[in-house]
């Protein structure tokens, strides 16, 4: 059977229009954010974020991340001490989701948690997800507009490529700034405690809240997204901390790269050594250089600091062993 390819359009007001309608009725709609592209479904509708697993062949432990248009909002949803409304005063709209307890009342599609009593929130920064948010007049569940484990979509094409049909309208708001997925912080504990790494640094958080320590998180029973062992993978393998390439691979290099030999093909992240211009390269250069005859794309080292823990955590998950 063909595979029809979805709507994509500008997010002009009748477009915004039809996506929130879309919302309302059960239908999935992609959209940017800061980070990268999700996958919305309202969040108050069992089958619309079912539809979300079905459409991105996702594990239905894997929690999904709530999208709000502001703190008030997420306060309807979650239960905030002085630490979340802190960082929500803080850091939102911006690309930090925060995991807290879930209100009985919230009205949230069970689905939504995976089973657990807790509910990851987030307010995005970017215009055409708030936008949208104000045209479905409800929360959004919205993990990345991409199949399970692949690459995350940084522009509309990714998400037709990997989605197809799946989604009815993607909204083409051009290429996500930050490049990355959302920093994700727990505070359901007394502890806080960061899960994924991302824009959002932890000494940033640390100078609002006081100590955040670093959980490994839990692959088979994951708090919340980002926590699989395999992810944001490449059909090729990815072979991490290299010094050069093989003839029939693919070369990720960084900064001044003339002392690197090899590889079919490179691409670098940042000439200029710029772990910002390297985060919203990241998933694109993965993509182009995931290519017929190319066995495996060689990285070599990303400095593993401020962004760069966040750039490493994810090409740590792309290079693990496949399930």
């Amino acid at each position: 059977m063909t595979e029809h390819r979805p709507d994509v359009a500008p997010p002009t007001p009748d477009t915004l229009a039809r996506a929130g309608a879309l919302l309302r009725d059960g239908a999935l709609v992609a959209f940017p954010t800061e980070t990268v592209y999700g996958l919305g479904a309202d969040a108050t509708d069992d089958r619309a974020v079912a539809a979300i697993f079905a459409a991105k062949g996702r594990p239905h432990f894997n929690p999904l991340i709530v999208h709000v248009s502001d703190l008030a909002a997420a306060e309807r949803l979650a239960v905030f001490d002085e630490r979340a409304r802190t960082l929500g005063e803080h850091a939102w709209p911006g690309p930090l989701t925060l995991v807290l307890p879930r209100r009985p009342d919230s009205g949230l599609s069970l689905l939504v948690s995976a089973g657990l009593d807790t509910v990851a929130v987030r307010v995005p920064g970017h215009p055409v997800a708030q936008a949208l948010l104000r045209a479905a007049g409800r929360p959004v569940a919205a993990p990345s507009a991409n199949r399970s484990g692949s690459v995350s979509p940084t522009t509309p094409m990714h998400v037709v490529d990997s989605l197809g049909d799946r989604v009815r309208l993607v909204l083409a708001g051009g290429r996500c700034p930050v490049g990355v997925e959302s920093t994700v912080l727990d505070l359901s504990g007394p502890a806080a405690v960061l899960l994924r790494p991302g824009a959002v640094l932890r000494e940033d958080v640390e100078r609002l809240i006081g100590p955040v320590s670093v959980g490994a998180g839990n692959a088979e029973a994951p708090t919340a997204p980002g926590q699989l062992a395999s992810h944001y993978a490449p059909r090729a393998a990815v072979r991490l901390e290299a010094t050069g390439a093989d003839p029939d691979e693919a070369l990720l290099t960084f900064g001044p790269d003339g002392f690197v030999r090899g590889g079919a093909v490179r691409l670098n992240l940042s000439p200029d050594g710029s772990l910002d211009e390297a985060a919203a390269n990241l998933f694109a250069h993965l993509r182009a250089l995931d290519r017929p005859g190319i066995r495996a794309i060689a990285v070599v080292p990303i400095p593993d600091t401020g962004l760069g823990l966040a750039i490493n955590d994810r090409l740590r998950r792309a290079a693990a062993p496949r399930p």
